[in-house]
């Protein structure tokens, strides 16, 4: 969409928005089948003595306080679509920003989050016996569908954790590009590593170390205290340290935003490439013309990287196998499954409060043993996925870093671009659209073009 003309979707497009159609169909038709009990999010049903901590139990007070939840959720979204594409407003992005922090944040104690919906959903996947609330289903959906259509919007103005990084950003560092493509592999492994931990009925590590839950609920150990004073001390001089570098849900938004039916947009016309946008961007999510680039690349070179992506993902794999082993240790099965075979064997003294519970179910140990291999088994072939996903990644950064743009104009990143508006006033025919409006410029914004 441009100048207020949209385009005709192409047949991708229609498969995309029949995708999107499908999944609110599902999530509606599984609404009336879901179970309201005393705990409307009960917590998973980890492994023997697996203990769930004070920060993973923010439930709504009632099945209407969920839903309530979620229609601000929609509303919160559509408004951060139409304020980023269509009216343009980071003055708009801001206020929004503000209520986020205030409701989705310290309101409702940041939960639930689609960031941590990560591991219900792959728990769901990849555990029979676990059955996802609608409510957190939708949480995860809702976000990802209007990314498809218009862009990163949920980070723009909605995530509680993007906006309380964006309301204390002063300014911004620039970050080189090769260090921050470097940095941003720490969201893949985050990513990998939650999907693999929950999978597995093992851990929900985003919710156990979510930097800002504890700022959030004004409660806490100092540890995660500090490490979320950390990240918003940090991000008044680095936009969104967090969302871009380690964010796992992010890893997520960025590759649906790649497929975008709009985006924002730095210009509301054509480009006059007057370079005041090119260094504006606190997140480096500006791309510069082809001309502005260094030479291409050999050919020999852009084959030779290419070759070398499936061995970087094999090896990735190989590694992620040697490592399982040591990635097991934070199931509890598997612990407690040492355990009992160490004072069995009588390699130590006495018993620790697991290894006496389970002896008092009367089960014998190599039932136990027997399902701790099991786990083992599937956190070898999960590591070696995660592994050569890691592996795929690196190679296709590599490759992105030496093969040149394709595009004639300053534009945004699909992926990186957080819609947050702040590249519009630095855009003379932002200021040209906004005079026609009859809208008044203050001497603020006149000045951003000096």
């Amino acid at each position: 969409m441009r100048n207020g003309l949209i385009e005709r979707p192409t047949t991708l497009e229609r498969a995309r928005e029949l995708l999107l159609a499908s999944a609110c169909v599902a999530v509606c038709l599984a609404g009336p089948t879901a179970t309201f009990a005393a705990e409307r999010f009960p917590p998973p049903d980890f492994s023997p003595g697996y203990q769930m901590k004070e920060t993973r139990v923010p439930a709504p007070a009632s099945p209407l306080g969920e839903y309530a939840d979620l229609a601000v959720l929609v509303a919160a979204l559509s408004a951060s679509s139409y304020l980023a594409l269509r009216a343009r407003s980071r003055r708009g992005l801001l206020l929004l920003t503000i209520f986020s922090v205030a409701y989705f944040g310290f309101w409702r104690k940041g939960c639930v989050c689609p960031i941590g919906a990560i591991q219900n959903v792959a728990l769901a996947l990849f555990q029979p016996g676990y059955a996802i609330p609608v409510t957190i289903a939708a949480f995860f959906i809702l976000p990802l569908a209007f990314t498809l259509f218009f862009g990163r919007t949920f980070c723009g103005a909605v995530c509680p954790l993007g906006a309380v990084q964006d309301l204390v950003l002063v300014r911004a560092v620039n970050v080189p590009r090769w260090l921050e493509h470097g940095l941003r592999l720490g969201a893949y492994a985050y990513l990998g590593l939650a999907v693999l931990f929950a999978a597995t009925a093992s851990a929900f590590v985003i919710c156990e170390y979510d930097p800002f839950v504890a700022f959030f609920r004004l409660s806490g150990s100092s540890g995660m205290l500090l490490l979320g004073a950390g990240f918003i001390a940090l991000g008044m001089v680095i936009g969104r340290p967090y969302c871009r570098f380690l964010c796992p849900y992010g890893v997520l938004l960025g590759m649906a935003s790649r497929l975008s039916r709009w985006r924002v947009t730095i210009t509301p016309d054509s480009c006059v490439r007057c370079r005041l946008c090119e260094d504006e961007c606190p997140f480096g999510a500006i791309e510069v013309p082809r001309a502005s680039k260094r030479a291409a690349p050999k050919l020999n070179m852009v084959a030779g990287l290419f070759a070398l992506v499936p061995v970087l993902a094999g090896l990735g794999g190989l590694l992620g196998a040697q490592a399982s082993g040591a990635l097991a240790q934070m199931n509890a099965t598997v612990r407690l499954s040492e355990r009992i075979f160490l004072e069995d064997s009588k390699r130590v003294e006495g018993t620790t409060e697991s290894s006496a519970a389970y002896r008092g179910t009367g089960k014998a140990p190599l039932e136990l043993h027997a399902e701790a291999l099991s786990v083992r088994s599937r956190f070898r072939l999960g590591s070696s996925v995660l592994g050569a996903f890691l592996g795929l990644v690196v190679g296709i950064k590599l490759l992105q870093a030496v093969l040149p743009r394709r595009g004639d104009d300053y534009e945004v990143h699909r992926s990186a671009c957080l819609a947050c508006g702040r590249c519009f006033f630095y855009c003379p025919q932002e200021h040209e659209r906004l005079k026609k409006a009859g809208v008044a410029l203050s001497p603020s914004d006149v000045s951003r073009q000096l």
